[in-house]
């Protein structure tokens, strides 16, 4: 099978689209692929050294407000829509498939232009700006949310299929909590505010982390590279250990009792999909604030707590920790409610539509 790939802006978006190269190559080992993304963002660097073939296109993302900026914004789109044409028809696949980013939007419709069949696959509650251009084009949407065929007037072509770093994150191995100075026998509280770090929320854990000293269980706080000097001088009982940055993170989720979140995309369907009762404090600066409305979702089920950014002060963390610790019954529903949401197949599920829309080509 030959693919296009093009996802880009945040790890949300593009590891997504890793897994579902995975998925492919196990499915498909002599599969080609390649990936478009953006001239600048981080994807940038991610797809080439995971040895797939990645070509650039110049393109910015839309200001919300009226500005002459988006006026080279619009020049960029439509010249990226014209190179996205040459390189499609030079790579000739069976299917482009987008993952969201600004970049998707002139590559997914530059394929339709030229009559490939395309997917596009949405990893948050609500639409993107991109899918919410594409979809009207697109032979197929994917989501992972249920109820995001609820802002979808061509829900025909939408198919619930869940994130497919779900998958992924089942069939890694369990971390030997001892690898991190961490005790195998004592429970595990895990902070993690994104591969980045927060800069407000870590402002905050300089004095709330401290709350946590000598408890019965263990806390590891990960505080992003940028913010880990910042802890250094911190004086922490020997049940609290704090890292810069950790990259195999699922294998450490699922050795976890309760984790203390972003709600980005990714995160809640390893969360979901590894089954951990959840902290959820949603980012407030991201586009149409999505990380609130998928942390919603989950709190409307009563599979995660939310706490907004605002709210975060005092001892609220340790309380809410603690009384989860304590309410077993509490805990164990959250955790049943978890396994209802569960779809262990999602990355076939996007593979089988893949390979249906490749197929008929």
């Amino acid at each position: 099978m030959r693919v296009i790939i093009s996802a880009g802006g945040t790890g949300g978006h593009i590891y997504p689209a890793l897994a579902m190269i995975n998925k492919i190559k196990e499915e498909e080992p002599n599969s080609e692929f390649l990936f478009i993304g953006t001239h600048n963002r981080m994807e940038k660097d991610i797809i080439p050294n995971h040895g797939i073939k990645y070509i650039p296109l110049t393109i910015v993302g839309f200001e919300r407000k009226i500005t002459l900026k988006n006026i080279r914004t619009f020049r960029y789109f439509f010249s990226a829509i014209k190179n996205s044409k040459k390189i499609i028809k030079e790579f000739d696949p069976d299917i482009v498939v987008g993952f969201g980013g600004y970049v998707t939007g002139p590559v997914i419709y530059a394929a339709m232009k030229l009559g490939y069949k395309t997917l596009i696959h949405e990893q948050n509650s609500i639409l993107g700006l991109s899918n919410r251009f594409l979809v009207k084009y697109v032979d197929k949407m994917a989501i992972s949310f249920p109820d995001t065929i609820n802002y979808v007037k061509e829900d025909k072509k939408v198919v619930f299929t869940g994130n497919p770093c779900s998958e992924e994150a089942i069939k890694k191995p369990k971390m030997d909590k001892t690898t991190l100075g961490l005790s195998n026998t004592k429970k595990l509280v895990l902070i993690v505010m994104g591969s980045l770090g927060s800069s407000l929320i870590n402002q905050k854990m300089k004095n709330m982390l401290q709350l946590f000293n000598n408890k019965d269980y263990e806390v590891l706080f990960i505080t992003g590279k940028k913010y880990y000097e910042d802890f250094q001088n911190l004086k922490l009982a020997s049940n609290i250990k704090v890292v810069p940055y950790l990259d195999n993170l699922a294998s450490l989720i699922k050795v976890t009792d309760i984790m203390i979140s972003r709600a980005g995309a990714t995160t809640l369907s390893e969360i979901v999909s590894l089954n951990i009762p959840t902290i959820l404090i949603p980012s407030p600066h991201v586009v149409d604030n999505h990380q609130l409305m998928n942390a919603l979702e989950l709190q409307a089920k009563e599979a995660a707590i939310l706490i907004e950014e605002k709210d975060l002060n005092g001892d609220i963390l340790l309380r809410e920790v603690d009384d989860l610790f304590r309410d077993g019954k509490r805990y164990s529903k959250m955790k049943q409610n978890l396994k209802k949401m569960i779809i262990k197949d999602s990355a076939t599920k996007i593979y089988k539509l893949i390979k249906e829309l490749s197929d008929g080509r």
